[in-house]
């Protein structure tokens, strides 16, 4: 028993078993700390953007506070430690460069605006909403995949912040919280083709149109920030004749997140419509015309004939 004693007393009499010691009780004191002001968080704040951003920022002061901390501690070694800090170091960037070209992902992401919580994206052939950032993965609802148009999957997706030094992002909510979508109507040869006009720009205004005033300031903005061209943002149909029918194709802008239902709406308008007038105007159809009759060679054989070769 003395001699356990007089182990630890020695053991504490050490200046470097006491730093980190003190260390360790430190970490253990923040992290306790961090952890109750995340948990806090729900109670008295409502809004779920402000509680993501307000735990992200309590989570940095946390790390920035233990790395104060370390250096305030072993403030007399650290001169030292150089050397061996160098070396190890090397070793260390070596072996862990993907999760090193991670955390520049990270502090690119979050510098230079490639995208944030909230915000729709492609990486790498994966689409979905934005719902976490880390300091190495980026985390995503996934949409598309086995269903059909903008729909969530339920499938998340976590992708590697070093993927932003490689790939192209797409980010569909970035500066112009739009996009543009088209919808094609095949109209019937002989139907009147300016009434199907007026009643697909009448059923663009009804559905969409409320997105346009926005739609034309956002871009305006982005055309004093980027040399880009001042593009149209009203709904507009064109025609385009083909074979079989009279193609209408109505372009118009639309919240990224309101594509589905608003074709949805778009088409259920035109159909009401179209029907409404009396065969005037009518959807069409692949129809196939028969513009002549091939030759028939019909040849027909005698009974009596048939008999007498058989005799034969």
């Amino acid at each position: 028993m003395n001699n356990l004693l007089a182990l630890a007393q020695n053991w504490f009499s050490d200046p470097m078993v006491l730093k980190f010691v003190t260390a360790s009780m430190g970490i253990l004191i923040v992290t306790l700390v961090v952890r109750f002001f995340r948990r806090s968080l729900s109670r008295y704040i409502q809004d779920s953007d402000t509680r993501y951003r307000l735990r992200k920022v309590i989570t940095f002061i946390g790390y920035l506070a233990i790395a104060l901390m370390m250096t305030i501690v072993f403030n007399d070694r650290l001169g030292q430690l150089t050397v061996v800090f160098g070396v190890v170091g090397a070793g260390v960037a070596f072996a862990l460069q993907e999760v090193i070209a991670s955390c520049a992902g990270w502090v690119a992401i979050s510098l230079g605006q490639f995208y944030k919580p909230g915000d729709r994206v492609q990486l790498g052939g994966i689409m979905g909403d934005v719902i976490d950032i880390s300091v190495l993965r980026t985390t995503i609802m996934e949409i598309g995949a086995w269903v059909k148009a903008d729909q969530y999957n339920g499938r998340i997706v976590r992708i590697a912040n070093s993927f932003v030094f490689k790939e192209p992002v797409f980010n569909y909510s970035a500066d112009f919280p739009f996009v543009w979508d088209e919808i094609t109507v095949p109209v019937k040869y002989g139907s009147d083709h300016r009434l199907a006009r007026s009643i697909l720009q009448q059923v663009a205004q009804e559905v969409v149109g409320e997105y346009v005033p926005q739609a034309q300031t956002e871009w305006k903005n982005m055309v004093r920030k980027y040399l880009i061209e001042d593009a149209k943002v009203e709904p507009m149909v064109s025609l385009v004749t083909t074979d079989n029918w009279m193609e209408f194709t109505l372009r118009y802008v639309v919240d990224y997140k309101s594509r589905r239902v608003k074709k949805d709406q778009l088409f259920t308008l035109v159909l009401d419509e179209f029907q409404g007038t009396e065969g005037r105007v009518a959807f069409a159809s692949t129809t196939f015309h028969l513009v002549e009759t091939p030759v028939f060679d019909v040849r027909l054989t005698g009974r009596g004939s048939e008999g007498k070769n058989q005799s034969a």
